[in-house]
């Protein structure tokens, strides 16, 4: 998987599938199980743990590539495998009533990366993942690198934003100082980099533009560093502060990314803009939130409300 570029997360998941597979069967190998196994195991996730068809579809690519890529057998059809039915569900999006409520809230670090998700349209972990090099003040611009499907995007930076992001990076730059200072402040850069660039590591442009509030120490080399802030916090601190703002909705980190695109389709913005913005490989992708426009059914006036306002 590392050879393929696979994400971290994916390996984690697919090595996961692979133990539950094996373990479902009693410990056989894989090599001497075929497409009947898969079968059984993919059917018992669907009836037994009644998952979803997303869940479910993931165990299968896990075991397929397992066979595929690492066994080297090739599987054909699993057979009449139950799938689970995947359903089709519309986004959560909030008014922009509910965000502003939603975002006085929060305060400090958390107001601002909830902040750049809904006036950016990233996702939570973009959002994490951005370096101090990826924000262009003078372009108003932010670089998304290596975002879902390993693709990069350019996206917005808003300029309500600006000054309260500089102010944060002055703070960041502060406490990347005094890390240099005291003989660390190196952060990981992605793939062999730090090899290329020894000295890319500790450079200011490389550093987390989120970091941790406290340093990482290796047990084993004594070293320490800054990772990005890890996703739970500003998760439960979103969690924490819908149920403050009253909202009965089910929201949260990606809600914000929703409401992005649909309050920018209902200010008249082209789709094939919002598209690029959100960094959809497909425009159908993006067409549903054109289903959640704050307009009703499809934009229809009710008959009932031409009923009262005849009476009226």
């Amino acid at each position: 998987m590392r050879v393929r570029h696979y994400s971290k997360r994916t390996e984690d998941t697919y090595c996961t599938w692979v133990r539950r597979f094996v373990h479902f069967h009693k410990l056989r190998h894989p090599k001497d199980m075929s497409e009947p196994e898969i079968n059984a195991f993919l059917t018992h996730l669907a009836v037994k743990e009644k998952v979803s068809a997303s869940t479910q579809n993931q165990a299968l690519s896990a075991l397929l590539f397992l066979y595929r890529h690492v066994i080297g057998k090739e599987i054909g059809d699993p057979g009449d495998v139950i799938r689970a039915r995947k359903p089709v569900r519309l986004p959560v999006v909030l008014t922009r009533e509910e965000v502003k409520a939603l975002l006085a809230q929060l305060s400090g670090d958390k107001w601002l990366m909830a902040s750049l998700m809904y006036g950016a349209g990233l996702r939570l972990m973009e959002c994490l993942r951005l370096r101090v090099q990826d924000i262009d003040f003078s372009r108003n611009e932010i670089l998304v690198r290596d975002g879902k499907g390993a693709k990069d995007r350019i996206t917005m930076l808003p300029e309500s934003l600006k000054k309260p992001l500089a102010e944060h990076l002055k703070k960041v730059k502060s406490l990347h100082d005094k890390d240099i200072a005291e003989g660390w402040g190196r952060v990981l850069l992605p793939g062999a980099l730090d090899r290329k660039y020894p000295n890319a590591p500790a450079e200011w442009r490389w550093q987390w533009v989120f970091p941790q509030e406290h340093r990482w120490k290796n047990t084993q080399t004594g070293e320490e560093g800054r990772h990005h802030m890890h996703e739970t916090i500003i998760q439960r601190a979103v969690k924490e502060a819908v149920g403050r703002a009253g909202i009965l909705k089910h929201a949260g980190c990606h809600t914000f990314r929703h409401s992005f695109a649909t309050h920018l389709l209902e200010a008249g913005y082209d789709i094939r803009t919002i598209q690029e913005l959100m960094g959809h490989k497909d425009v159908s992708t993006t067409m549903i939130y054109t289903h959640v426009l704050n307009k009703g059914g499809h934009g229809v006036k009710s008959p009932v409300d031409l009923f009262v306002a005849g009476l009226d």
